[in-house]
């Protein structure tokens, strides 16, 4: 087995077995890619088969050099999988990153904006402008449904359960699942599709797409970025922000007033409860309280 052929097999195996998603995959290639880099300098002519610890060791000690702790944990992250895929498809007896131990790194609290800044950023919006009821569309879809960029550019039309008060997200490994959508959002939502998006000449390939850019297809995850970094300067507003930043407030303000964690969880599409538990960290005010009012010691 060859490098090329091995990178091919494993995407593969990630995009079906594992269900993952496409950015995923591309990611574990790159990090799988470093190590294959690594070899041709230092140990021509390593076949996937033939590696040993040491030699990931080495690779390991390389990448401490030059990328920060939290990278190192996911190419470590990655390589592992990769070599799990060996064993498991009966390509090695061994899997020789076993013993590889990523470096500890705590857990990174989100960037979050209260409402009065997510109010500042959607007033600062140029509604006058072509895009500008889409943007605000957008802004608001983000924040009020807690969505992935990924999952935002996907939305379609037929998703969209508005009389239910849901719509349905292909969330990572491509599930599925419902998420509320809340009156304001659903009239900003109707205002964009049913006032500007359908005078639009729309591409064949889009047509079910819900959020489209000038030429009338579906938008790219940079776009939205560059959506939201505009707005943010436009609002003088002194945070790094991305889009993720407004699915972080979501989970948190609703953390704050007092949703239950669970439920949240299923909102966001967290496989594990643990992801969601990260929220807990940025206010516990709310948490004395809960004992005050519920503990029978209290």
């Amino acid at each position: 087995m060859n490098w090329k052929q091995a990178q091919k097999e494993f995407q593969n195996y990630l995009r079906i077995e594992r269900g993952l998603a496409e950015n995923t995959v591309q990611n574990y290639s790159l990090d799988l890619a470093k190590l294959i880099q690594f070899l041709d300098q230092y140990y021509e002519g390593i076949n996937p088969l033939q590696i040993e610890p040491t030699h990931l060791y080495a690779f390991v000690h390389q990448l401490a050099k030059v990328v920060n702790a939290r990278s190192q944990a996911r190419i470590i992250s990655g390589l592992k999988s990769f070599f799990e895929y060996l064993l498991i498809e009966d390509f090695r007896v061994d899997n020789p990153s076993e013993l590889l131990e990523a470096p500890k790194i705590g857990r990174k609290l989100p960037d979050t904006l209260s409402t009065s800044e997510i109010d500042r950023l959607i007033g600062a919006i140029d509604l006058s402008h072509p895009q500008g009821e889409r943007n605000k569309a957008i802004i608001e879809t983000l924040y009020g449904c807690g969505l992935r960029v990924s999952e935002l550019v996907g939305l379609r039309l037929s998703d969209l359960y508005f009389e239910e008060g849901f719509i349905s997200v292909l969330g990572k490994g491509n599930k599925q699942r419902l998420v509320p959508i809340g009156n304001f959002t659903i009239k900003l939502i109707n205002i964009y599709k049913d006032e500007v998006r359908v005078h639009e000449s729309i591409d064949k390939s889009a047509s079910d797409i819900l959020f489209l850019n000038r030429r009338g297809k579906a938008l790219t995850r940079v776009m939205i970025f560059t959506i939201v970094k505009n707005l943010a300067k436009a609002a003088n507003l002194q945070k790094k922000i991305s889009p993720h930043t407004f699915r972080h407030s979501f989970a948190t303000h609703l953390l704050e007033n007092g949703a239950d964690l669970r439920a949240i969880q299923q909102m966001l599409g967290h496989e594990s409860i643990t992801t969601t538990e990260i929220y807990m960290h940025l206010d516990t005010s709310h948490l004395k309280e809960t004992v005050l009012k519920y503990h029978p010691r209290a």
